[in-house]
């Protein structure tokens, strides 16, 4: 029978808000530090019938299977997820799950039965899920080919019943839990574990995490208010999306999503970064880890996770201009150690823009494909893949500025003035080479063909306004005006032949574009426009949620469903208004 899962109900007061209802089948549910969440998402745009455990440990790989049961067999009932603990219900009767641990999981169940179910059935005799009772304990354990871990069931309480014990080839493997007030501990491990020993009863456990998400949430949002009605929300996008240090991923990182993009990308974690500057280690160790894969060249990868790192492509280097919001936002100061160890790796990664993306010939760096900006099939490729743009100049330039100021601070002023000087030709060049008056245009390094875009990547030089003509900055600003729709800027015109309403960067809005527009025009002194962008995505995420992107014209939340960059624009924004509107303001708490 069809499972089915719904939001629980609506917050209806301020202690309710912080304690956010979520929808299972937007916000997986998961645990600070985690690698596990339970989610219907199984896959790249797939969503299954039944809430799976599910594995971050190679790629997003669904473990098992949960489905709630009479006598062993799945009925409806209704997925209520809360941060601390989730639940399943069916009249009176429940199931209750709470993370006893980051790689642990304890499930209770009074006058509701469960069946956990091998994900997908093997393909061949090595692969897929094997479920064997350990001889040791009695425990009971699916081992995944996919993820590469063993996933134990031990029984607290109740009974268990298993199919397909020791079976090979593609034969079903599940466990039946059943009995009056059941209860099991599911664990992720590698090759063997101690015997789980609970130091907390289930209801403590929920208790303590309820405790630290609160924790969490004071910290990251403590301006919220009933002005700010996602901010609790937004921080439990981000909280259950971390992951403790594993894999290639040597820090606490904040995934970009627990669905499908769970990964680091090296522009996406720079607004995690700033979102979680309460926070200063959590918050510098998002800004640092893709700096922890930087190659000889200077350059960070594309994206880390757990098991992989990607070389085949970049990303924009925004990293000085986030750096210095950073700053800025930090509760603390950083000592000289921290500021050297980031000088050379912003000077690293600048060398890489100045002297491995120069063409020949050429004055100005290049991407070689869309993605290399962030902005994967943004108009401004449809010419030529390989590009001269002017957001990637003004990116560098403010960097250069950035990296220039650290020098100063470490008592380096011949290097100082080295990293100025270079910033100065990088924007002469810009505005000769690629302002045709009117707008900027995009270069063909190895043509010259020079090509024209309406995409709003062609007004992000806004970031650099300090450093551009008066003229060209007001000239971005009427740009950005004209891209603002009800919910934000859209990052094609809505009145363009390559518009597309789910069309990626051809449309939809994002956050990360939103952020750094409102920050370049509030700098640049546009703080009335800044505050209309500020508004309308506050309202688009309060309304629609925290996805990968939206529908520009009718708001609707489009992709991954659960994007950290999302949530944490979000707290950016809204944080910085409740600040301007009321700079004396206390903490909600």
């Amino acid at each position: 029978m069809s499972l089915h899962s719904g939001p629980a109900p609506a917050a209806t007061s301020a202690a309710a808000a912080d304690d956010p209802a979520f929808d299972i089948d937007e916000i997986p549910f998961s645990y600070r530090g985690s690698w596990l969440n339970l989610s219907p998402v199984v896959g790249l745009h797939r969503r299954s019938e039944h809430v799976h455990v599910v594995s971050h440990r190679t790629n997003l790989t669904a473990v098992l299977a949960l489905c709630p049961a009479r006598d062993g067999v799945p009925i409806e009932a209704t997925c209520r997820p809360r941060p601390a603990a989730l639940s399943w219900r069916s009249g009176d009767d429940r199931i209750d799950v709470v993370f006893a641990s980051t790689t642990a999981l304890r499930l209770r169940g009074h006058g509701l039965g469960l069946v956990l179910q091998a994900a997908d059935p093997a393909l061949t005799p090595f692969t897929g899920t094997y479920l064997f009772q350990d001889p040791l304990d009695g425990s009971w354990t699916f081992t995944s080919y996919e993820t590469g871990r063993r996933y134990r069931v031990t029984t607290l309480a109740g009974r268990v019943k298993a199919t397909g014990a020791e079976a090979l080839g593609r034969a079903a493997r599940q466990l039946e839990v059943s009995g009056d007030g059941w209860e099991i501990v599911l664990e992720e491990l590698d090759t063997a574990r101690a015997p789980f020993a609970a130091g907390e009863t289930f209801d403590q456990a929920v208790d303590r995490v309820a405790g630290e998400f609160a924790a969490f949430v004071d910290a990251v949002a403590p301006w919220r208010s009933a002005a700010t009605p996602a901010a609790a929300r937004a921080a439990y996008v981000l909280w259950s999306a971390s992951v403790e240090p594993a894999g290639f991923v040597g820090r606490e990182a904040v995934l970009m999503s627990k669905h499908w993009m769970d990964s680091v990308w090296s522009w996406d974690h720079c607004f995690n970064a700033l979102a979680l500057n309460n926070l200063p280690d959590l918050a510098l160790d998002q800004f640092l880890l893709p700096f922890d894969h930087q190659d000889e060249t200077g350059a960070l990868p594309d994206s880390v996770t757990h098991s992989r790192v990607l070389h085949n492509y970049v990303k924009p280097p925004i990293h000085g201009w986030a750096f210095d919001r950073l700053r800025q936002r930090l509760p603390v100061t950083l000592d000289r150690d921290d500021l050297a160890a980031v000088y050379e790796r912003l000077a690293s990664w600048s060398r890489f823009w100045l002297e491995h993306r120069v063409g020949a010939g050429r004055t100005l760096p290049a991407y070689h494909h869309g993605n290399d900006s962030g902005w994967d099939n943004s108009t401004v490729f449809d010419a030529d893949r390989v590009v001269e743009t002017a957001d990637l100049a003004a990116f560098l330039a403010r960097q250069l500025d950035t990296v220039a100021r650290l020098a100063d601070e470490l008592d380096r002023p011949q290097e100082a003035q080295r990293w100025r000087d270079h910033a100065e030709r990088l924007v002469d060049d810009l505005v000769t080479q690629l302002w045709d008056g009117h707008a900027f245009v995009a270069a063909a390094p190895l043509s010259g063909r020079r090509s024209h875009s309406r995409s709003l990547l062609t007004a992000l030089p806004i970031v650099a306004a300090e450093r551009l003509p008066a003229g060209i900055v007001a000239a971005l600003a009427e740009q950005i005006r004209g891209l603002l729709t009800e919910h934000g800027p859209a990052t094609e015109p809505i009145d363009s032949p390559h518009y597309e309403s789910d069309g990626y960067w051809r449309g939809p809005i994002w956050a990360p574009s939103t952020v750094l527009v409102e920050d370049g025009l509030r700098r640049a002194g546009y703080a009335e426009l800044a505050d209309e962008i500020s508004v309308r995505f506050r309202r688009l995420c309060e309304r629609s949620g925290f996805a990968e992107n939206f529908d520009a014209l009718t708001g609707q939340g489009l992709r991954d469903r659960a994007y950290t960059w999302t949530a944490a624009a979000y707290l950016l924004l809204a944080g910085e208004h409740e600040l301007r509107r009321s700079p004396d303001a206390a903490p909600a708490r």
